[in-house]
């Protein structure tokens, strides 16, 4: 197939170390607010629906968040491509800043979850942007330690949303959860107006709409079918069978129209390349793995260690602690050495280990062995999830920068989706098998198995059986992950390593202290 004629990406002028780090506070900030409004919400969630009523809409609360954001991240690293990442950057902002605004102000369910959505795309924008904007700005040698930076952004938000949620509900209103978004959303604009840098842009610019709208429908239909099955509805139940065959057919119409079309939103010739379609598995499994085992975190630690849910987002800080240690500091040796399948191969195998760790902690288990645990995961984490995109960028050439990173994160996103329905139901089924009897035993009332603080009023031995019944069940959860986390040890030996290269000669650009 022969490629479309098009003109170069413009060239900025050269940018200052000075001017690099500015523009790497605004994508951090822009990273920051997209990433902190996939969990602030969800200690909010009771609260919300308490004020506003509609409570058979809560889960689309976050449903609807998670559905804008995962189309748009399917296609926005293609249009970052088209009509230049600062142009886009800026408009997801926008979108983001609007849904805040809108989401602050709702007067009703419907409102805010409509209001959720168009945060939803704006976040989704900005994720992909962000981390795109690096591979652009930032030359190969500093890139590691920018993409691991962002990557802790990432996980810290895992911890740090949750947190802001619960302390902003009880001590001023569930609405500054958007309310905060609002002053740092205008910062990001002005700083991205100002400092980055005009480069990508393309004239006339062909649009894949079809492809648009087929991975639209083939990313609604998965992330829809994940988050009601076994929930709204069973995973037998013709909704849930015919989301998954729909999905199939959308994405199967993707792949013959990519094929065709002039400027694909996903190129299918980048899974040519064994490198992107290895990382594309691998960001996928992460993102179920982690994402899927480490939303039961909390649960476990309110109920079997019986704290409060400010303490259980404190106890979680030496997974954080682990994740930047070592994102930040894979992606400098990445960057320093050019080697980079240790990185994926170490840190899924630590990832095993962290989990079957975490399947032997029970309510006995003291502090700091629990920390240590925690620790091992976050490393793991670390190790892996942010030098996969640093290798995608890497090795793609700068002319698909954008889809190659946007391809990176989708699957990381979807996987994420699968993993946090499939784990959800299959802590429910563990448990329910577990607290009839135990509530039994115990003679507690029902809510002490729905409340961790009702459940750590009873008496020490009433509420054994129940806490027991927890820790077995979350315990079978975090074994569960550690094969998913094998099979991508498994694959992570099969990556190729290849030598990394800078930007094509042709779009190459010195952005300060040159290319050393």
């Amino acid at each position: 197939m022969t490629a479309p004629t098009e003109t170069a990406p413009t060239e900025p002028a050269p940018v200052s170390p000075q001017r690099r780090n500015l523009i790497f506070v605004a994508v951090v900030l822009g990273m920051l607010l997209a990433a902190l409004d996939q969990t602030i919400v969800a200690t909010a969630l009771p609260t919300v629906v308490a004020d506003l009523g509609g409570a058979g809409h809560q889960s689309w609360v976050v449903t609807s968040y998670l559905l804008a954001s995962t189309i748009v991240t399917a296609v926005v690293g293609k249009i970052g491509d088209l009509f230049g990442r600062k142009t886009v950057f800026a408009a997801a902002i926008v979108f983001f800043l609007g849904g805040s605004v809108l989401c602050g102000i709702s007067s009703s369910m419907t409102m805010l979850v409509g209001s959720r959505a168009l945060q939803g795309i704006g976040g989704g924008a900005i994720m992909v942007t962000a981390t795109a904007l690096i591979g652009e700005v930032i030359p190969l040698r500093d890139r590691g330690r920018y993409q691991g930076a962002l990557g802790a952004v990432f996980g810290v938000t895992t911890v740090v949303g949750p947190l802001l949620g619960g302390y902003f509900t009880d001590h001023l209103s569930w609405r500054w959860a958007f309310w905060i978004n609002v002053p740092i959303a205008v910062v990001v604009f002005a700083v991205a107006i100002a400092a980055i840098p005009a480069l990508g842009q393309r004239s006339r610019p062909a649009i894949d709409y079809a492809g648009i709208v087929l991975i639209g429908l083939g990313a609604s239909g998965l992330t829809l079918a994940t988050s009601w099955g076994g929930s709204t509805y069973a995973w037998s139940s013709p909704m849930i069978i015919g989301l998954f065959v729909g999905s199939v057919v959308a994405v199967a119409a993707f792949v013959r129209v990519e094929l065709r079309a002039a400027e694909p939103i996903l190129p299918i010739r980048l899974f040519a390349s064994p490198v992107f379609t290895v990382c594309c598995v691998l960001s996928f499994i992460v993102g179920f793995a982690m994402l899927g085992a480490l939303t039961f975190l909390p649960t476990f630690m309110q109920f079997v260690d019986g704290v409060s849910a400010t303490e259980s987002g404190l106890r979680t800080l030496p997974m954080v602690a682990g994740l930047l240690l070592t994102s930040m500091g894979s992606g400098v040796l990445v960057s320093r050495t050019g080697r980079y399948k240790i990185f994926p191969v170490a840190g899924t195998a630590v990832m095993v280990l962290g989990f079957v760790l975490l399947s032997r902690m029970d309510a006995t288990t003291p502090l700091p062995l629990q920390s240590g645990y925690l620790f091992v995961l976050g490393a793991g984490i670390g190790l892996c999830m942010q030098v996969l995109v640093l290798i995608v960028q890497s090795t793609a050439s700068f002319a698909d920068l954008g889809v190659a990173t946007s391809g990176v994160t989708f699957f990381r996103t979807i996987g994420s989706s699968f993993g946090a329905a499939i784990f959800g139901s299959l802590f429910a089924n563990f448990l329910d098998d577990r607290v009839v009897a135990a509530l039994a035993a115990s003679g507690a009332p029902p809510q002490a198995a729905q409340s961790p603080q009702v459940l750590h009023e009873l008496p020490a031995q009433v509420a054994a059986p129940i806490v027991a019944a927890y820790s077995d069940s979350l315990g079978l959860v975090f074994l569960c992950a550690a094969p998913v986390a094998a099979v991508g040890f498994l694959v992570a030996l099969t990556l190729k390593e290849v030598p990394l290269r800078e930007m094509e000669a042709g779009a190459a650009v010195d952005m300060g202290e040159g290319f050393g």
